[in-house]
């Protein structure tokens, strides 16, 4: 793979990552066992290259909370036996298919399920970033999740005039928030664009540990086209250089889904032990390799 830069009117600069950054298995050792780890969204920068990392160090008892849905990412953390708890409005391979190591790891109980909704997982998170401890939302009333979550209460408004209930999320603070960006720099600045998602879990959790995809030439602060989609480094504790650190997912704006890859995956992956093969080729074996 080409070394990533940047090309002006001098043509292209080649960036190093800088000495204080860490590598990929790195970052995943700073993950420890039965964290509460949110993920954002396949198309707001999943760290698949720290995924992969996470498995090969055999993670375990894992807490995920998708923001606000998974699919592959989830799918092989939960098929390696590296989740415990997740915390979830939906897992599913999209336009794939079927999740068929998450389904098979709901069905038979490997795994407990904290049922959601997009809405209240963006407001608990939310309540966090904002330091407050919960946060009101009304579209759950009438739901059968309000049974399944005693951790939801419904109160009143205390604003209103007569009955007007609400239902009270609480605040949910990450223990780990991973993600993969477009841009770092020597400066501890990571880039994410319109991944808004990114931002809020910075913002939300206690930790946020990095990838990224390229090294930026500069601070990305002192660029003005770049300043709104920065995340600065008091809300970083780490980064990794990882190019292609999203595939077989998309990093929008950069590269596509590699359908072949995911398409293979599913058809290998609708048995436990079509799964053990394709992770020892595809996910253990390059430990070996490297």
């Amino acid at each position: 793979m080409s070394e990533p830069g940047r090309t002006g009117m001098s043509g292209t600069v080649k960036m190093h990552a800088p000495k204080s950054w860490l590598s990929v298995d790195e970052i995943a050792e700073q993950v420890p066992d039965s964290a509460l780890v949110a993920l954002p969204k396949d198309d707001a920068g999943a760290a698949m290259a720290t995924t992969r990392a996470l498995i090969r160090r055999g993670a375990r008892g894992l807490r995920l909370l998708t923001v606000p849905v998974g699919s592959f990412q989830i799918e092989i953390l939960v098929g390696a036996g590296c989740v415990g708890e997740i915390e979830t409005s939906g897992v599913s391979l999209g336009e794939f298919g079927f999740a068929p190591r998450f389904r098979d790891a709901v069905e038979h109980g490997r795994i407990v399920i904290r049922d959601a909704t997009c809405p209240a997982i963006y407001a608990a998170l939310q309540a966090s970033e904002k330091g407050i401890p919960f946060m009101p939302l009304r579209g759950i009333i009438g739901s059968d999740l309000l049974g399944h979550r005693p951790d939801w209460k419904v109160i009143e408004n205390p604003f209103a005039q007569g009955n007007d209930p609400v239902v009270a999320l609480p605040a949910v603070t990450p223990d780990i928030a991973l993600f993969h960006c477009r841009y770092g720099d020597a400066h501890g600045n990571v880039w994410a664009g319109a991944a808004r998602e990114c931002v809020l879990l910075a913002h939300a959790s206690r930790r946020t540990l990095a990838t990224v995809e390229e090294v930026w030439d500069g601070n990305l602060m002192d660029d003005p086209g770049m300043r709104a989609g920065t995340i600065p480094p008091v809300y970083v504790e780490a980064v990794a250089h990882a190019p292609q650190g999203a595939w077989p997912l998309a990093l929008p704006g950069h590269y596509p889904k590699d359908g072949r890859h995911l398409r293979a995956y599913l058809e290998a992956a609708q048995t436990a032990e079509g799964f053990d093969s394709w992770l020892a080729e595809n996910v253990l074996q390059v430990e070996a390799a490297a």
